[in-house]
């Protein structure tokens, strides 16, 4: 593990300021775990119970219709980034979506009970969870914004500035169920962009 916690805290030492000290009494609670293409890290339905760093791969999070099992993607999330159902995990509630391994995956996680353990001993570590709560609060409004104000092109722009080899590392119709166009029209905007 002793390679995870150096990805580890670089990490949290850049994200939010965490003492040699504050990263120390939380290595304990993090755990390392390799996740195949195609498995998941939390389950439609299911509370999340973990948050995790990516160390290799990158995931994609989905929604399952229930009743067509029609699938949307809704964020991706690469190398040197948390992953979590946010509204989830501190809400205790069930989660409306799937998180999917795209690749062969490696990530360094805690759970909640870890976390809030964490934030109740160590002030830094309760900064630590105010910065994740506006990253994500970020995140989501966000995409909401693209979804209404952006252009399609504009949305591809946007997701290769966030994951630059995301193009090489997934099939097209993820990225095209990802901006809500077909195939045909993803091949026009990259003919167009050229990147």
């Amino acid at each position: 593990m002793s390679e995870y916690h150096e990805i580890l805290k670089a990490h949290l030492t850049t994200f939010a300021a965490l003492t040699e000290k504050d990263i120390a009494d939380g290595n304990i609670f993090w755990k390392s775990r390799k996740i195949k293409k195609g498995d998941f890290f939390n389950m439609q339905y299911m509370v999340c119970n973990d948050l995790g760093l990516v160390v290799k791969g990158i995931f994609r999070i989905y929604y399952s219709h229930p009743d067509t099992s029609a699938e949307t993607n809704i964020f991706f999330f690469s190398e040197n980034q948390f992953i979590v159902s946010f509204r989830s995990f501190i809400t205790r509630n069930a989660c409306h979506y799937f998180i999917q391994a795209m690749e062969d995956c490696e990530i360094v996680y805690i759970t909640y009970h870890d976390l809030m353990s964490l934030y109740q001993t160590h002030p830094n570590w309760a900064v630590f969870g105010r910065l994740l709560a506006e990253l994500f609060f970020t995140y989501s409004q966000s995409r909401a914004e693209e979804l209404l104000f952006f252009t399609h092109e504009q949305r591809y722009i946007r997701l290769l500035d966030e994951h630059p080899n995301i193009i090489n590392r997934i099939p097209a119709y993820h990225i095209s169920s990802y901006l809500g166009i077909k195939n045909p029209s993803l091949s026009r905007i990259r003919k167009r962009i050229q990147r």
